[in-house]
């Protein structure tokens, strides 16, 4: 999905400013939330990867900018399991005194119902382009390098399709490929011809690039 927290960043939030030593918490709550995370996906299996990941980007934008790291994952990880049915809003709610502010709702993403690509349509040194894809749901296709054409660099191994095991379908694995961009494709003007990026991408995403 297109949002502030999209995968390749966003322009006009200014240079991130880095804390000197600093902690892993700052707070002993930010270490329970990091712990209920890890239990819930790892131990619990309530969830996958794919799917806590969504939970935050399906956050309210005003909620994400205000919120602390910690926040985003006690968030997400609190919306999946009213999601799954491991925690009641009611009970949450009486026991934080108040109203907990959830994630949105799943959106539909088209991507997800795809049929996987079974065998690897590209090798090395192909052309592709990057499907201008702008799903309502989760998606890992950079926003940067949708609708661009860049030259398989390797052809990498079957991966999890994320837009599929995100929104609660069967993990599916799909051929992976690096896919190098030449800067000034992606930023024209900016950058020397010399200049290239490598972009990771499933085979859902890309199409053949015309001569």
């Amino acid at each position: 999905m297109d949002a502030i927290y999209d995968l390749g960043g966003m322009q006009g939030f200014g240079i991130v400013r880095m804390e000197p030593d600093e902690p892993v918490f700052h707070e002993p709550w930010q270490a329970t939330a990091f712990a209920l995370m890890v239990a819930t996906q790892v131990v619990m299996r309530s969830h996958n990867a794919d799917e806590y990941r969504h939970s935050i980007e399906r956050m309210s934008p005003e909620h994400y900018l205000q919120a602390h790291y910690y926040e985003r994952v006690l968030t997400g990880t609190t919306t999946l399991l009213v999601e799954k049915g491991f925690l009641d809003v009611r009970n949450l709610e009486a026991r934080c005194g108040g109203e907990f502010p959830l994630a949105n709702p799943v959106a539909a993403n088209p991507m997800a119902d795809r049929e996987p690509q079974i065998q690897a349509r590209f090798n090395v040194g192909d052309r592709v382009r990057v499907l201008p894809v702008s799903p309502a749901g989760h998606v890992r296709a950079p926003r940067f390098c949708r609708g661009h054409v860049g030259t398989v660099l390797h052809k990498t191994p079957k991966f999890s399709f994320p837009d599929t095991s995100a929104h609660g379908g069967e993990r599916r694995k799909e051929h992976t490929y690096h896919v190098e961009f030449l800067a000034r494709e992606l930023w024209p003007g900016e950058g020397d011809a010399n200049d290239f990026v490598v972009v990771d991408l499933w085979d859902s995403y890309l199409e053949a690039a015309l001569p």
